[in-house]
């Protein structure tokens, strides 16, 4: 049996839980190990270095924990070693995010910070590879499938040069995978001997994913082209697929609203301007469009990119004992492949008994659950009205900042939930206005997007963009744009809303609320900036599933990923 274990670092640093589902799944079994004194480093057959977050808080984290070392001798012992994300960051001498910090060093390289002035930072989403290995000995590494779309989420690179690539495979014995993203080439993967380490995360990156696990695992490190899969478009479709501008897929997102129905029961469900509950004249119940766990595998199996989670009642006095919640996480990252957020409730709470519980250590174990990023949605407005009233000092306390510190700001999404507001004079408004094509009640020309919170129930004066300025300067990652006007109405999408946001951030923005047929997807795509859109309704309803949209996107020229 020991031939079937797989030892895994565990330095508190990110989801590891969707690792293990990974593993497990491909039929070995984890074992666990948090400090570098653990026995079992000596005796370990596969070893594996997860990482997500700050390169300086793992690389602190490490040497804390007293890795550093033992990891050096494992590598020098010859036996396999495999390192995911930021787990392939260590390997190389440094990084501009920690200047102060050192790396294990097998590379001698300086991780960079991606260009953001032509690009959204970070980098979230599904990129190909190209393996020049295949052009010399027609092979590629541990089963990399160039034709196929991997998932990436890092703002900072091993972004190299022609000389350098030509440095690490000739004079240094690397073989690399490269990808790109923009303007700037990087590397993607990299293997020597017995080691073998991916940027992207392939716990999280579909069947291709899992195939350069297994390959890992079974050592198979090099596999012929004609083994390869092809990357096969539906339907036999002859239309050329453009890339985008940064060379990632554009991103179809699955949302599921969660929350406890009348019998106590939790379930997926649909509000239209944010009311879940059935048209009666007495109220009716809340309702019910199925099992969370249940319709998130469906949703990966039609090829979701990401699934979302809101958990729109949560726990409101204790979000730590929303043992329900962290169980549907922990069930969903058994079958879904790809990366899962969750949002509702992430943040600083005082149980009754008046023990304070932070926004970090809640979020630490929706994470250790199988979520990948978490969503904050009314701390994002608090935290955004204290620092502008502040003239822009941040604390170093919000929940924004507390867990983008520890996990990195990609594993925090900020979920903004605006209303449109017209404004009659426009030169008596201090916040930032857009002409509309929809005129106002009174005829008004302008408006701005005033933010709400609490599921929409409070109306904030602060504006959308200022809102989402504030929050990337706290750290956030990532913008999930809803927008109460479209929810549930099937009319599309708020384009002026979404242009409007990404006008104001260097992060990626995802369009919800709206979506009702798979044109409104194309047109979202053709008409902004945005990096992803999310549907609910449409598909809980069944009236189009994920792979309807997705083909649908494809003859209409737009790239999309599609699963083995």
């Amino acid at each position: 049996m020991s031939g079937k274990i797989v030892h895994v670092i565990d330095a508190e640093s990110g989801n590891l839980q969707s690792l293990r589902n990974a593993i497990e799944h491909l039929g070995f079994r984890v074992c666990f190990i948090k400090k570098g004194t653990d026995p079992a480093l000596a005796t370990a057959e596969r070893l594996i270095l997860p990482g997500v977050g700050n390169f300086g808080h793992v690389m602190d984290q490490l040497r804390k924990m007293g890795f550093v070392e033992p990891i050096k001798s494992y590598v020098a012992s010859g036996k396999p070693f495999m390192g995911i994300c930021v787990g392939v960051q260590a390997l190389f001498k440094g990084s501009e995010e920690s200047p102060d910090t050192e790396g294990l060093d097998f590379l001698d390289l300086q991780l960079k910070k991606f260009d953001d002035k032509a690009k959204t930072v970070p980098e979230i989403g599904w990129n190909k590879l190209t393996v020049p290995e295949l052009n010399i000995n027609g092979k590629t590494m541990y089963n990399l499938n160039p034709a196929a779309r991997y998932y990436f989420v890092h703002s900072y690179a091993a972004i190299v040069s022609e000389a350098q690539i030509s440095e690490l495979e000739k004079s240094q014995g690397w073989k690399l995978a490269l990808a790109q993203y923009g303007e700037e080439k990087f590397i993607a993967a990299v293997a020597r001997d017995n080691i073998f380490a991916t940027q992207f995360h392939p716990e999280k990156s579909g069947k291709a994913g899992l195939k350069v696990i297994r390959a890992f695992l079974e050592q198979e490190k090099e596999v012929s082209l004609s083994a390869l899969p092809r990357y096969l478009v539906p339907g036999g479709s002859s239309v050329e697929l453009k890339d985008t501008e940064t060379g990632l897929t554009h991103r179809i997102i699955a949302c599921l609203d969660v929350r406890t129905n009348d019998e106590g029961d939790l379930v997926v469900t649909k509000g239209d301007q944010y009311n879940v509950r059935e048209k009666k004249a007495s109220g009716g119940d809340v309702r019910n469009l199925g099992k969370p766990v249940k319709l998130a595998e469906k949703y990966y199996k039609q090829g979701a990119d990401e699934v979302t989670f809101l958990n729109i009642t949560s726990f409101r006095n204790s979000p730590i004992k929303d043992q329900p919640m962290l169980e549907v996480l922990r069930q969903a990252a058994k079958t879904c492949f790809v990366p899962l957020t969750v949002g509702g409730g992430i943040r600083t709470v005082v149980d009754p008994d008046g023990t304070v519980i932070s926004a970090l250590k809640v979020a630490t174990l929706y994470f250790r659950a199988g979520a990948d990023k978490v969503s904050i949605g009314s701390d994002a407005v608090k935290a955004a009205e204290e620092y502008i009233a502040s003239g822009g000092k941040a604390t170093g306390k919000t929940p924004i900042e507390t867990i983008s510190e520890a996990y990195g700001n990609q594993a925090v999404v900020i979920s903004v939930d605006p209303k449109r507001f017209y404004v009659a004079d426009p030169g008596s408004c201090q916040y930032n206005l857009i002409k509309s094509n929809e005129k106002g009640p009174n005829g008004e020309e302008y408006c701005y997007y005033r933010v709400t919170s609490q599921g929409g129930r409070k109306v904030h004066e602060l504006g959308a963009y200022e809102l989402c300025q504030a929050c990337e300067k706290l750290g956030a990652g990532e913008v999930l744009l809803n927008c109460i006007d479209r929810d549930g109405t099937n009319k599309g999408y708020d384009f002026e809303l979404i242009n409007q946001i990404k006008s104001a951030v260097s992060i990626p923005v995802i369009a919800s609320s709206g979506a009702g047929k798979p044109q409104d997807f194309v047109d979202v795509f053709n008409e902004t900036g945005a990096d992803a859109a999310l549907g609910a309704g449409m598909f809980h309803r069944g009236d189009y599933t994920v792979l309807d949209v997705k083909k649908y996107m494809i003859e209409h020229g737009l790239n999309v990923r599609m699963d083995e």
